[in-house]
């Protein structure tokens, strides 16, 4: 029996939008020095949800100076605890606007409604709460009483989680005293924006969050103005290493959070339905737009068949459509430019000769998507195993033993994510052992605490986010020699 779902589509009436946004520069919206402006589309949609001012060398230059007179003349000086009891007041706010702020994020990024309300949004309010905690707990995050903030700290996120990166980035840093000059994506700036206005219920002292928006040649003033000192991006590898060389020979601290191509492993003795379940959500979650997808699906050879078969019955039943749907499982993706990529990267797969299969779905008139896509009979050789294709793309293969499991799994330059599936509780502690990946879940995949650090080795970046472990990044030690 195939059951309809009749539709549910969320109220945007709660959302009260600008037709412009300006900058957020020293407490106030500011508007750009060159007078220029950008549209961002709604990508289930194709209209335009808004315009934000285009950053340039002028506004970068205003917010540093907004942070570092924040820095110097409030924040630095500010009590630990009453810095803290800004953030939880910025997460009882969150709270409170959790509605409004889905809505907007889902019609700004294209993910499902149900994301946003149930994932994003919550886990946004509980970074701040919980780094609100530690604000005036530092000397236990690992250096003791020989620390001290950097000043004024450029961070750079991208349009996959626009919220929930923003709160990786500036709980952390304000949680340790610095101030910050943050850069959105340019397809995805609204909900910055809001919190921008949060940052103004919250009544947190002028300058001590600004917010730029533009595009990559705004970011690019941010990472070389001379007078921050540390940038954080969440981006690309090839952005990221583009970063790393630019401040090389500065001063500058530097964290990255980068690409991935996680392994999602399944081993004969797996509890197989629930495995199923683990593979839909590790890779078809925010339509692939994590770096830490499970975009390889690694199945024991002798129960492959049975997870493959189980595999397409579930997928089959995956709604894609209206991201305000609240029925909606899958929604569309963010930018024509990505969509071109996971395009380029499929038709790679067929042409190197992978097994290629699609669910069948009616995809809307209008916007950007993708049908969730499986390819299986995939060799490590093939372009679908070895490049992020971020985008609801599963590549699927087989092994023989554990060993076999693990020497694949391994063979990336990406280590930031994997998933091991198994009822024995040796195998898996085995295989985590094994595994070089920063972040790695049993019988499970894609969860988030922001008590839990995140991150990653090799092209995957370096430093870690939440946890006690990402407030390091934001911490310098005062111990000379």
């Amino acid at each position: 029996m195939v059951f309809e779902y009749a539709p549910s589509i969320e109220s945007t009436t709660i959302l009260k939008l600008a037709n412009r946004y300006q900058h957020f520069i020293g407490g106030k919206m500011v508007a750009p020095a060159g007078g220029k402006y950008f549209d961002s589309l709604n990508p289930a949609t194709g209209e335009v949800v808004a315009q934000f001012a285009q950053g340039s060398k002028k506004d970068v230059d205003k917010a540093v100076q907004a942070a570092q007179n924040a820095y110097d003349k409030i924040w630095k000086k500010m009590p630990a605890a009453e810095r803290g009891k800004y953030l939880f007041r910025i997460a009882r706010i969150i709270q409170e606007r959790s509605r409004e702020l889905a809505v907007a994020e889902t019609i700004d990024n294209g993910k499902p409604i149900r994301e946003t309300r149930d994932v994003d949004v919550p886990l946004v309010a509980s970074h701040f709460f919980y780094h609100a905690g530690w604000a005036d707990k530092l000397q236990y995050a690992g250096l003791g009483d020989k620390y001290s903030s950097y000043g004024v700290v450029g961070q750079i996120i991208p349009w996959n989680f626009p919220l929930l990166m923003l709160s990786w980035k500036i709980a952390p840093a304000l949680a340790t005293g610095n101030t910050v000059v943050l850069k959105p994506a340019e397809t995805t700036p609204l909900t910055a924006m809001l919190f921008a206005e949060i940052c103004q219920q919250a009544e947190l002292p002028a300058g001590v969050v600004n917010i730029i928006t533009g595009d990559g040649e705004t970011g690019k003033e941010l990472v070389n103005h001379p007078g921050i000192a540390k940038i954080a991006f969440t981006g690309s590898t090839e952005v990221g290493r583009i970063i790393a060389q630019s401040i090389g020979n500065t001063d500058k601290a530097l964290s990255l959070e980068l690409g991935g191509k996680g392994a999602n492993i399944i081993f004969e003795d797996a509890p197989i339905d629930e495995a199923v379940e683990g593979i839909i959500n590790g890779i078809f979650f925010n339509q692939g737009h994590v770096c830490c997808a499970g975009s390889r699906l690694l199945v024991q050879e002798n129960v492959a068949g049975e997870v493959i078969e189980k595999l397409k019955k579930r997928m089959s039943l995956i709604r894609l459509g209206n991201p305000l749907d609240k029925n909606t499982d899958l929604g569309a993706i963010n930018n024509a430019p990505q969509l071109a990529k996971i395009k380029e990267l499929t038709q790679a797969g067929i042409d190197e000769g992978a097994e290629f299969w699609q669910a069948e779905v009616n995809l809307p008139t209008t916007g950007l998507w993708c049908p969730p896509t499986l390819f299986t009979g995939v060799w490590q050789s093939h372009r679908i195993a070895r490049e992020e294709i971020f985008g609801p793309v599963l590549s699927t293969i087989t092994f023989r033993t554990p060993e076999e499991a693990i020497e694949k799994a391994n063979n990336t330059p990406y280590g930031l994510s994997a998933g091991v599936w198994s009822d024995k509780g040796s195998r898996t502690l085995w295989a985590a052992s094994k595994l070089k990946a920063g972040v790695i879940w049993s019988n499970t995949f894609n969860k988030f605490d922001p008590t839990s650090p995140f991150g990653g080795y090799k092209e995957s970046g370096w430093g870690r986010e939440g946890g006690r472990h990402g407030l390091l990044p934001y911490l310098k030690s005062s111990v000379k020699g």
